[in-house]
């Protein structure tokens, strides 16, 4: 055909702008993707990417494409991409539309990672009317690992591990998404189509690019299922899998708008501009009114800390509150530092401790696995951590003396019954102060100022304030008095 009579033709489709001109997986077939011969996953790319470019949203699009064989998104669309774990594209939409409110963020799904896996996430972004747009792409079957029963696979359809067909009493019945979210009040629109032949192929475009243009208008949370084939796993001819989709599929998944609030719905306010770095803390709350004291720089510590602290015992005996002091008290020393809590379920006499990292250098883990200094409130926690504690590490014990079965060489230990000394004071919850209080004096890494800053930080109630200052103190004195008389093990 001569250039001059082609010139007199209109191209009326092409290769959408926001696909890449060719795709890099294979490097002998860059001019085709991944998906298998008459798989709707193709022809649903092809509505997404013709929607992207009318709407002319190329630059602001984000796509999010988690496990399944949506997994290769990124290969075929020249937009923002990014790869979410398996059932977590909603969540991870959520995060990138909050964290982003002017870009156009798409979920694109499969059915066995929306509505098994990934159940919680649509659920909740679809109840809290998330701005974002989900493409479900739903073919009743796990088809990238195998054919696996998936949440909409129907009763009586042979799977992998339904070679009998599903059955409602034992694999429950099909699971309707888009019927189950229209009963939720924020979502704006909510669709199902299908590819069963040309006139519902034409609807799926429609719906796809208005679910698409509802985000552009800040309208609020649509999705639209698309009831695709998948003629490998199901042992189909491509044809034949078009014509399932019409002629089965459609019977247990009708067709139609579930949902459709757009006419009513006013466009989403913007959310406010964050707010200053500088006045972060005085939104926690860290900071007291009148009370603007400059943090420490790490040049004002005692010492070069490397402290690795593991404070254990029961819960109730303000193990955690410790480990928080201590770790908040090297921040204001303008230090490294890593606070890492454990504890039980139990409110009350359940296991608890934490792991405490302060260092003038980036800390590589918060764990604390053989610590140079353990804190045991109790004897449990003593007989449970003592054997990790490092050579010339030391042991904190609250109690009268240390059990004769530890008995170490090249271990240091200080062993006073805390609690009572506490009682003593006025309240034997101040224990694991006259603890921190001891293990500050021992090791001399941080400055007094840094640890009544972070304790008036932490505690409120003044009364407390002033007893856990006097316990401090007292810890150090009980240090220095073991100097005088040695209690301590292999010295």
């Amino acid at each position: 055909m001569s250039s001059e009579l082609i010139s007199e033709y209109e191209v009326a489709h092409a290769k959408a702008q926001c696909l890449y001109e060719s795709y890099e997986r294979k490097g002998e077939l860059q001019h085709q993707t991944h998906y298998c011969s008459g798989c709707g996953h193709g022809t649903v790319s092809k509505m997404l990417a013709r929607a992207i470019d009318e709407l002319g949203i190329q630059d602001r699009t984000i796509l999010v494409s988690p496990v399944g064989c949506s997994v290769f998104g990124y290969y075929y669309f020249d937009v923002g991409n990014i790869q979410a774990a398996h059932g977590r594209a909603s969540a991870v939409a959520t995060a990138v539309k909050r964290s982003r409110p002017e870009s156009i963020v798409i979920g694109y799904q499969g059915d066995g990672d929306l509505s098994a896996i990934g159940s919680a996430e649509i659920l909740h972004a679809a109840n809290r009317g998330e701005n974002i747009t989900v493409i479900f792409v739903n073919n009743a079957v796990y088809s990238m690992t195998g054919g696996q029963v998936a949440p909409t696979t129907l009763i009586g359809q042979k799977s992998t591990t339904t070679p009998n067909g599903r059955s409602a009493m034992n694999e429950g019945y099909p699971l309707r998404v888009s019927e189950l979210l229209s009963t939720l009040e924020a979502p704006v629109y909510i669709e199902r189509v299908g590819l069963g032949d040309n006139k519902q192929i034409a609807g799926a475009a429609r719906a796809i690019r208005r679910a698409v243009e509802n985000q552009v208008r800040g309208l609020g949370f649509s999705l639209i299922e698309v009831l695709s084939p998948c003629p490998t796993i199901w042992k189909m001819s491509p044809v034949d899998a078009q014509h399932w989709v019409r002629d089965v599929m459609e019977k247990t998944y009708p067709l139609g708008v579930f949902c459709d609030r757009t006419k009513e719905t006013e466009p989403r306010p913007l959310a406010p501009p964050p707010p200053p770095l500088e006045s972060i803390q005085q939104i926690l709350g860290l900071e007291m009114e009148g009370q603007q004291e400059p943090r420490l720089t790490a040049q004002t510590t005692c010492s070069n800390p490397d402290l690795h602290v593991r404070v254990a015992g029961f819960g109730g005996q303000g193990v955690l509150l410790l480990g928080e002091v201590l770790a908040e008290a090297g921040l204001d020393a303008g230090l490294e530092v890593s606070w890492l809590p454990s504890y039980g379920p139990e409110m009350r006499s359940g296991t608890s401790n934490c792991h405490v990292r302060i260092a003038r250098d980036p800390i590589d883990s918060p764990l604390v696995t053989a610590p140079s200094v353990l804190v045991a409130m109790n004897e449990p926690s003593l007989k449970k951590f003592a054997a990790t504690v490092q050579a010339n590490g030391w042991v904190i014990y609250n109690g009268e003396t240390l059990p004769e079965e530890f008995a170490w060489n090249n271990i240091h230990a200080l062993a006073l019954p805390f609690t009572q000394i506490a009682d003593q004071l006025g309240d034997k919850r101040a224990a694991n102060m006259i603890m921190l209080g001891a293990l500050i004096e021992i090791t001399g890494a941080l400055p007094q100022a840094s640890i009544d800053t972070a304790l008036r930080r932490l505690v409120k109630n003044s009364r407390w304030v002033e007893l856990d200052e006097r316990a401090l103190g007292r810890g150090r004195e009980l240090y220095r008095e073991s100097l005088r008389e040695p209690v301590t093990a292999g010295r």
